[in-house]
């Protein structure tokens, strides 16, 4: 499995919550009209949540402010990533949402990239793969919070 991932980040002009309204709304909607012919058999929107423990994570390893979201187009093979850009109709089908993207995304601070999947555990059947389910409970976030505070040791 082939992934192109697309890392966003929201116009400096758009608030969080107009950049989630044109991504989900006008952009999904251009992406389904021409999902028959892009090649890809899944599009995922990873919407970044607005949740303290974020702020957490990213101070346990110094890291840089979150992206706002993460595009997911996922192809069963390179050359199905090819014919993306090569059949008239995906050309003209990307081409609509390239046209869209300027409207809420920082293009300069988004990067883009194809990568190829390698399952280490999960709920993909095999042996000794995790529960698909994990969920941390916590009654005010505090033990989570401090979980992701400092580096593990």
């Amino acid at each position: 499995m082939y992934k192109l991932f697309f890392c966003l980040r929201r116009r400096s002009d758009l608030t969080r919550e107009q950049f989630l309204e044109h991504w989900h709304g006008i952009h999904a909607d251009i992406a389904r009209r021409g999902a028959s012919v892009l090649g890809a058999v899944r599009y995922i929107q990873n919407h970044t949540a607005a949740l303290p423990i974020n702020d957490a994570l990213r101070a346990s390893r110094g890291a840089p402010e979150c992206f706002d979201g993460v595009v997911e187009l996922w192809f069963n093979s390179v050359e199905d990533v090819s014919a993306t850009f090569d059949e008239p109709e995906a050309r003209a089908a990307i081409k609509a949402l390239i046209v869209d993207e300027p409207n809420f995304i920082d293009l300069e601070a988004s990067p883009i990239f194809l990568t190829e999947s390698h399952s280490m555990w999960g709920a993909d059947g095999q042996e000794g793969s995790l529960h698909s389910g994990v969920t941390l409970v916590s009654g005010d976030n505090g033990a989570i919070d401090s979980a992701f505070a400092a580096p593990l040791e």
